[in-house]
């Protein structure tokens, strides 16, 4: 983790994901990336030249992780929070893929016009995932918004958003809580097909806490449950299936 500084009226920390291929600032307090964001672009099988569209894109982390992986494809993300879409600037800047990577300043229920008319070959999204009515919500603004569904954006506004702005036989991915996989099909259901569903074990004696659901827009393939990746070993250092994604950039094939 890099050392606290300040950019602008907020100090952040420097610190690196990916094995040190991504740098990223972040707010040094309230919500701090973890691991979601890496494990969810490992998950894109995007190529050279594609567009991909980041929903909730936070300071960047899955959009530069995605952008690390795959050199040649192009990364638009959307997040509210106007501070951390200006860091996640930043840190297309300091990662050298500005001209690949931007993030846009807006809301995933109404897009800003920057983004009509835009047909994403590959849509990418970690939405909030705890809903408001059964959570202790964090007294931290910045966790708060990161983990809590808010108001009218709910996980059915997210995936009718990711829906709509992917292309005819593109694909989705996202990282969600494993309880709430049965609402993730539903939200599915008659719009995309072909669902892959990869659990997250902790441990490889634990039950899965998320799942990785991809799905291709239009399509009426049947559901397929990938075999699953176990994060931790029984120490609780990661697996080596783990550090291939985590450190070493590798791809997870759903």
């Amino acid at each position: 983790m890099g050392a606290a500084r300040r950019a602008g009226a907020a100090a952040v920390t420097e610190d690196a994901l990916v094995g040190g291929r991504v740098r990223l600032r972040q707010p040094a307090t309230g919500y701090r990336v973890a691991i979601d964001p890496v494990l969810l672009a490992a998950a894109v099988p995007a190529r050279a030249g594609q567009v991909v569209l980041d929903l909730g894109a936070g300071v960047g982390a899955a959009a530069l992780s995605l952008a690390a992986r795959v050199a040649g494809c192009r990364v638009t993300g959307l997040e509210r929070d106007p501070a951390l879409a200006g860091l996640a600037n930043q840190n297309a800047v300091l990662n050298q893929v500005a001209e690949r990577v931007r993030v846009i300043a807006g809301d995933v229920r109404t897009p800003p016009p920057e983004l009509e008319g835009e047909d994403f070959d590959e849509t990418m999204l970690n939405p909030p995932h705890l809903i408001a009515s059964g959570a202790d919500p964090s007294p931290e603004p910045g966790k708060r918004a990161a983990n809590m569904e808010g108001e009218g954006a709910g996980l059915a506004v997210w995936l009718d958003r990711a829906i709509d702005m992917t292309r005819p036989d593109g694909g989705i991915t996202v990282i969600h809580r494993a309880e709430r996989l049965g609402e993730l099909l539903a939200c599915l259901a008659g719009r995309a097909g072909d669902v892959r569903v990869l659990p997250l074990w902790p441990k490889a004696d634990r039950p899965a806490k998320r799942v990785i659901l991809r799905a291709r827009k239009g399509s009426t393939a049947p559901l397929r449950l990938c075999p699953g990746l176990v994060l931790h070993q029984p120490d609780g250092r990661y697996t080596a299936a783990a550090e291939a994604v985590l450190r070493d950039g590798a791809a997870l094939a759903l």
